[in-house]
């Protein structure tokens, strides 16, 4: 650790340390918002099909469910990163990352989601049919949003993991905000980078509660 680095206040500090710091966070932010693109989607179709889906394609899912739910993210990153190369296939961090995180994220939150299907009545899939509404309109107009409602909560706590757990990156080495807080702290011997990190987390967590609170609030209101 320098001198200057030593003598410096925690503010003068972290404005010193914050464009390093800034880029982490920027990384940590275009991952999350990448993987919640791709992974939202991919939930609500695994959590369809493993409702209604033939039996071989329900196994298929229920493998894919069993393997991600079962095994560490950070045993999946390093797989995916150290083992594909052996086999030819050689993909750069942020698409590991990218793609072990959505498939781990979807995993999980399909379980929410399909957990809100069939808590849904039966007599309202045969309602729908009675109506004349093929199995898609009733789970785009009536299955699917009752659902939602009742995930709101634990997919609100899916959200907030997703957010601390791509601190696992540091694993394959991407500069997340973690990696970077960790390289300064390590470098200067000083942890004004890892409070930094903690406040950024803590308040990515009460943000995503208060927004899912006033979804909560909205949805109740309408129904």
């Amino acid at each position: 650790m320098t001198g200057e680095a030593a003598r410096a206040g925690f503010w003068l500090y972290l404005v010193d340390k914050l464009p390093m710091l800034t880029e982490g966070v920027k990384n940590t932010f275009i991952l999350y918002f990448l993987i919640l693109l791709i992974g939202v989607p991919l939930s609500v179709i695994v959590a369809v099909a493993k409702t209604s889906a033939p039996k071989p394609v329900k196994a298929i899912l229920g493998a894919y469910t069993w393997v991600f739910r079962g095994s560490p993210l950070i045993l999946q990153l390093s797989l995916v990163y150290y083992g594909f190369p052996n086999i030819g296939i050689v993909w750069s961090r942020e698409t590991v990352a990218l793609v072990v995180f959505s498939l781990s994220f979807a995993a999980y939150e399909a379980e929410v989601v399909r957990g809100g299907i069939i808590s849904v009545e039966r007599g309202q899939y045969e309602a729908c049919g009675a109506l004349g509404m093929n199995f898609f309109q009733t789970m785009r107009r009536i299955i699917v949003p009752q659902a939602i409602r009742r995930v709101l909560p634990p997919t609100c706590s899916e959200f907030i993991i997703l957010f601390k757990d791509i601190s696992l990156v540091t694993s394959i080495a991407l500069m997340d905000l973690m990696r970077t807080a960790q390289r300064i702290v390590i470098r200067d011997l000083r942890i004004d980078a890892f409070a930094f990190a903690l406040v950024v987390y803590l308040a990515m967590a009460s943000l995503l509660t208060a927004v899912f609170s006033r979804v909560e609030r909205k949805l109740a209101e309408s129904m």
